[in-house]
């Protein structure tokens, strides 16, 4: 069959224009992204001493609106005793109404090999949604938050706006705060950033930090101080 079709294309007979069109369009989309950072930084704290890191992910999305996917990034031993590794599961379902999109679902962050008691495995359910370049997201945490015995209910609110400034260049701003129970602490953290596409890579620069938290000093770091972080990336 394929070699009647080449035939036909090669002949003039039949145009390649009306095989793409009369081809059903699948429901199914399948992505990945790998990427580099001078640091990784998650909620204003540093998970890498201020060292570089090695992400990447893929992600499964139906045109129903559910997606389903995995990302997984190095980590300092020192924060995650036994562990070197992040490795995040989530699943959800994303629609929209108009301008209004939500997001809801739940996201697993897995530290295979961690040995503290209790683990710091943690399970989150989120919730969010986004309005011309706003957008408001919280999650709640279902168990230990990171490894803090009795801290199940703390809540992460996550504030963003994101606008193109011009050039293909992105601004992006982030605000945080950390609602802890227990023996959790409340603080707060923020990013400010810009993002450009070259060459097919995604390139940004962001200066992120926590704000109010109490001082943790990590392998001679604290991950609580600002950072300026280089990030380069690519979705395929």
């Amino acid at each position: 069959m394929k070699k009647l079709v080449f035939a036909l294309l090669s002949t003039g007979l039949i145009s390649g224009v009306a095989i793409a069109a009369d081809a059903p369009a699948s429901p199914h989309t399948v992505t990945g992204n790998f990427g580099i950072a001078t640091d990784y930084i998650f909620r204003g704290q540093s998970q890498t001493k201020g060292e570089a890191a090695l992400q990447g992910g893929f992600d499964y999305a139906h045109s129903n609106g559910l997606y389903l996917g995995t990302w997984a990034s190095n980590v300092t031993e020192m924060s995650y005793t036994g562990s070197n590794m992040e490795w995040d599961v989530y699943g959800g379902y994303t629609g929209s109404m108009g301008d209004i999109a939500y997001n809801i679902g739940m996201l697993k962050y897995y530290y295979p090999g961690a040995t503290a008691n209790p683990k710091p495995d943690t399970l989150e359910a989120y919730a969010g949604m986004t309005y011309k370049g706003f957008g408001l997201k919280a999650s709640y945490n279902l168990d230990d938050y990171f490894g803090v015995a009795g801290t199940d209910g703390t809540v992460y609110w996550d504030a963003t706006y994101s606008t193109e400034i011009g050039s293909g260049v992105t601004l992006a701003l982030h605000y945080g705060q950390t609602i802890a129970t227990g023996a959790g602490d409340d603080y707060s953290d923020y990013k400010i950033g810009v993002s450009k596409t070259i060459s097919g890579f995604n390139v940004g620069l962001a200066y992120s930090k926590a704000t109010n938290a109490t001082t943790t000093v990590v392998g001679g770091h604290d991950i609580n101080q600002g950072a300026a972080v280089l990030t380069v990336g690519k979705t395929f």
